[in-house]
């Protein structure tokens, strides 16, 4: 998956969609508050210094050290500040550009800076809006005309759900990537976390989609080539 792997497992972010194109990319991330407020100020520290290098105090609580009440407190503070930068799109946009943008440079032989500006971000406020959005970056690179169908596109989310549903045609519950928020099917009572679609609407509704003509959009997927 083009997300590291790292960031990925650290911020109690999960991944909806993601699509890598030739000088940008598209990302979709839901924040699980739930999920952040479930770890103890040992594990928010360990994911913490997972990616960054924490503080002398951080260290020494880690270590087991006997700490003042005072230095206690501090550690407190600190474990409630990095609790919510590892629920910030912000904090994990962040970490993401540096990795890649630190690949990039080594690659390339040079130093300096690589992103032109800040990324933007937009608000996902209902399912609508949510469904539109997936399909819209999971359908970037046949828009611009740099893949036919989904599954031959090379850096989207809609390529490994495909892949990974393929891996057993014969379930009943198509298989879904580990590393990407699942599907959960339609709304209802004790439903588990997920996206509120079944995975193969939502993939019918990318096909059908992108075989839409669009004036300011190049690329379709030709009515030529059967569904996936």
């Amino acid at each position: 998956m083009w997300v590291s792997r790292e960031c990925a497992d650290v911020y109690a972010l999960d991944i909806c969609a993601y699509a890598v194109m030739s000088n940008h990319y598209h990302v979709v991330l839901h924040i699980n508050a739930e999920k952040a407020g479930s770890w103890t100020d040992t594990e928010v520290i360990e994911r913490w210094h997972t990616l960054y290098a924490g503080n002398f105090l951080s260290h020494q609580y880690l270590a087991g050290k006997d700490l003042y009440d005072e230095q206690l407190r501090v550690i407190a503070e600190r474990v409630e500040e990095w609790r919510d930068r590892l629920m910030s799109i912000s904090w994990f946009m962040r970490a993401l550009n540096e990795d890649i943008a630190r690949q990039a440079n080594a690659e390339d032989g040079c130093t300096g800076r690589f992103w032109e500006a800040r990324f933007k971000s937009q608000a996902l406020l209902d399912e609508t809006a949510l469904a539109t959005c997936l399909a819209y970056v999971d359908l970037n690179p046949i828009r611009a005309q740099m893949a036919a169908t989904p599954e031959t596109s090379k850096y989207t989310s809609a390529k490994q759900r495909i892949v990974t549903a393929q891996e057993d045609p014969k379930s009943t519950e198509p298989h879904q990537p580990t590393l990407l928020f699942p599907f959960a099917g339609y709304p209802r009572q004790d439903m588990p976390a997920g996206l509120p679609f079944r995975l193969q609407d939502y993939l019918e509704l990318v096909d059908w989609t992108g075989r839409q003509l669009k004036d300011d959009k190049r690329g379709s997927i030709d009515n030529g080539i059967p569904p996936s």
